[in-house]
């Protein structure tokens, strides 16, 4: 497997590790629909919210930081995602989406941001 992969399957558990310390309930990591996928979907801490969490992992930022590459194409397929998933999973909850940025390669020097309602839905027109 790719290097990029492996990094980015890393990245996506020192997310989760991040997300459950904070008290968040992981509920599908990599869950797929189709050609779409959600990275981490989990229960806020009260429970009241569904966090839909897209986690983008990059050895460093010279270039741009990992949440600058989440486009509206990806916006677009990531609430499409989410609207299966809720609608597959009957989920009555807010729901709210994130970003996690995983920069570095090893534990030691991983830093973490947790970018909260990081953006909203587009209005998808038939």
């Amino acid at each position: 497997m790719a290097a990029h992969n492996d990094l980015g399957r890393w990245g996506e558990q020192k997310a989760a590790e991040f997300l459950a310390a904070k008290g968040y309930r992981i509920l599908h990591q990599d869950w797929k629909t189709g050609r779409r996928d959600l990275d981490i979907v989990a229960l806020t801490p009260d429970g009241s919210t569904l966090a839909v969490v897209e986690v983008k992992t990059r050895r460093g930022t010279d270039f741009a930081t990992p949440e600058q590459s989440v486009d509206w194409r990806k916006i677009r397929s990531l609430t499409m995602a989410a609207g299966a998933y809720v609608n597959r999973y009957a989920i009555d909850l807010d729901i709210r989406f994130d970003i996690i940025s995983v920069v570095g390669m090893s534990d030691d020097t991983a830093s973490i941001n947790h970018i909260e309602g990081a953006f909203l839905p587009p209005v998808i027109t038939r």
